[in-house]
């Protein structure tokens, strides 16, 4: 019988009450993690070494702290309205980031909130490399004894929703059922802010064992501010949107690379004519390029696309808002391959119409205006879209195989990667120490998807610099010390500067082909270490085009596209108000220009000697309208230069 409380600390002492000593807890990651829960059974357990705790998850997501400086006046305000004053924060994660936790506590992770633990020992001890696929055999194999999850109710709270996390519930209660270990204690907090997704994601409210709805006020959900999209991305998306296919299947991931693709693909369907200028304005023969002939487009989708990644995030959205996401699929081989031949009926299709989904997932994450966007939808856009286990979504031998292939037709599958080798290999998740900056999470499932199913391609997106103290640092490496797509699974690797179809070339083929797209800067030390490896034949001599590569050149490419907002800088829209976005950009440029010891003496020399930025509303925001102490006049002066630098 389930047993429903209302006080955080009532249900903690029945959890208690209910396992053995030693508690093994499986929580989800992301937003399907039940914060207060958590927190109040870290509070019991804690100082109690007779209830040793290990919980495994990941992705315990942690709002930054504000520091000191401009950063602080920046980041204090804007994080106080888009978390809330009330935001509960992961306990575990402070203690965690801390190296703090207890002797009888761990914490198992297999994905980590990028960059945010390289610095624990504790996190990184205890960080379990495994494809997200695979975790619910991992599950079974550390002998979890409990699930807690976060969940919406409906009206009357007979049923509930696994909303934002269906990924690895419903396989890992099945994996521990199957290994002959009992059913896990399955733990519901509601949150009547997450957004209510029915279908396979909702079930009946006695499926848990214990439920607990504590009182309001309730906490902002954990929203993700979008960030801005520059040149090299709105370039890498623009390339990566003319290999996707009309009728076909779309995997993305997170960030302002994702955001740029799906801009472009929305752009290629509602406004051809720019969307061709701004291809144009990149490559003028881009459409000619053979990946583009062999497995893309630029036409506007008549078909529209299928939605199928691990992650339904901002991108997918903006798709299904403006018509590229709408191909339907139904669990019916016979229907979907009669769909496939173009031999469908009008009652087939009639089928597909009501019965279909056009958008699965396992879970998802975005801005405060993504999961708004999830409470309002009409009926009709709720019922095309299905939250599914992991399992099913991220390989094709979960559930029907067969079925999955005829879905998943032509297949487009886009990544980030951090750095990528000459010879096709992707870092995208640690670095050559063994430190692990987040984790493979589903990347390898979609790669290796790519290349099982026919007409599937994987490109890997990247930028080709980076910035490392001051100087430009090339992201197209000769080797590196850690990989996460080993090179024999190689396929499209895509930059601002285009795109490499790297699968199944010779080794010498390969290099030429990541040569061709990486910065004109270190296109030469490349060349060289590739020929005294014998990779590379004495002779070759990088062609005159690709000398082109250089962010000037870029820059000025895109700057009509830019000024005419063809190619805005927050394209899926934005968290920052009109006059934080000026001050993101100033605050951007002065930290690269401050990054080494002579570039922040000239920096300050040069604020020094400025004027007034002559932007009131900034320095307002900032609170430096009238600065006190020497160090607010020196934070003044440096953002009065930095605003005035970054004026458009």
């Amino acid at each position: 019988m389930t047993a429903t409380f209302h006080t955080l600390d009532a249900a903690v002492e029945h959890l208690l009450d209910r396992l053995p000593e030693a508690l093994r807890i499986g929580a989800p990651l992301g937003l399907g993690k039940p914060h207060r829960l958590l927190n109040a059974l870290y509070a019991r357990v804690e100082s109690d070494p007779s209830r040793p705790l290990t919980l495994y998850t990941a992705l315990s997501l942690d709002p930054p702290r504000p520091g000191e400086g401009l950063e602080g006046r920046f980041l204090g305000p804007f994080l106080a309205r888009q978390f809330g004053d009330d935001f509960e924060r992961l306990a575990y994660v402070d203690a965690m980031r801390r190296d703090a936790l207890p002797d009888h506590v761990s914490v198992e992770e297999f994905y980590l909130q990028s960059g945010a633990m390289l610095g624990s020992a504790q996190a990184q001890r205890r960080y379990a490399s495994l494809n997200y696929t695979h975790v619910a055999r991992a599950l079974v194999d550390r002998g979890v004894n409990c699930l807690v999850q976060k969940v919406a109710a409906n009206a009357d709270g007979t049923r509930l929703s696994l909303s934002s996390n269906t990924d690895l519930t419903f396989d890992a209660v099945d994996a521990l059922v199957a290994a002959g270990k009992p059913r896990p204690l399955l733990v519901a907090e509601i949150d009547p802010l997450l957004p209510w997704l029915g279908g396979t994601a909702a079930v009946d409210a006695d499926w848990f064992d214990i439920i607990v709805a504590p009182p309001a006020p309730y906490p902002k959900l954990f929203a993700l501010p979008r960030q801005p999209v520059g040149d090299a991305e709105h370039a890498i998306g623009l390339y990566a949107s003319t290999l996707v296919r009309d009728g076909g299947t779309l995997q993305i991931g997170i960030g302002a690379l994702s955001d740029a693709l799906c801009h472009a693909l929305a752009l290629r369907h509602t406004d051809n004519a720019a969307y061709r200028r701004a291809l144009d304005a990149l490559d003028p023969g881009l459409a000619t390029h053979p990946a583009v002939q062999a497995s893309g487009g630029l036409d506007p989708f008549a078909q529209g696309l299928y939605g199928c990644s691990e992650m339904i995030n901002e991108g997918f959205r903006r798709l299904v808002e403006t018509g590229v996401i709408r191909r339907k699929v139904v669990d019916k081989s016979a229907l979907m391959r009669r769909a496939n031949e173009g031999t469908a009926s009008e009652l087939d299709l009639e089928l597909i119409e009501r019965d279909g989904e056009f958008l699965h997932g396992a879970f998802y994450l975005g801005s405060q205006d993504f999961y708004d966007w999830l409470h309002d939808l009409d009926d009709d856009t709720r019922r095309g879209i299905g939250m599914k286990r992991v399992g099913e979504v991220n390989e094709l031998y979960g559930l029907d195989e067969g079925l999955e292939r005829l879905q998943r037709r032509d297949g487009r599958f886009f990544n980030t990667c951090m750095m990528a080798t000459a010879l096709g290999a992707a870092v995208s998740d640690g670095l050559d120490d063994g430190r692990v900056v987040s984790g493979v999470g589903g990347q390898y499932n979609f790669v290796a998807m790519a290349h099982a199913l026919p007409g599937g391609r994987s490109a890997l997106l990247l930028r080709t610099t980076r910035d490392a103290g001051g100087h430009a640092e090339s992201n197209v490496r000769w080797n590196y010390g850690h990989a996460t797509i080993p090179r024999h699974l190689r396929d499209l690797y895509i930059t601002e500067y285009g795109i490499a179809d790297v699968r199944g070339l010779a080794d010498e083929d390969c290099v030429v082909a990541m040569a061709a797209i990486t910065d004109a800067r270190f296109q030469g030390g490349l060349l060289d270490k590739a020929k005294a490896s014998k990779k590379l034949r004495a002779g070759f001599t990088a062609p005159e085009a690709w000398a082109r590569n250089t962010p000037r050149r870029l820059r000025e490419a895109l700057a009509p596209l830019r000024a005419d907002d063809t190619l805005p800088d927050y394209p899926l829209g934005s968290d920052f108000t009109v006059v934080e976005q000026r001050l993101v950009r100033a605050l951007a440029w002065l930290k690269r220009e401050a990054a080494t010891t002579p570039g922040k003496l000239a920096t300050v020399a040069k604020a020094m000697l400025a004027g007034d930025a002559g932007d009131d509303e900034a320095m307002q925001r900032m609170a430096l309208s009238v600065p006190g102490d020497l160090r607010s006049r020196l934070e003044a002066r440096l953002l009065a230069l930095a605003l005035r630098e970054t004026r458009r």
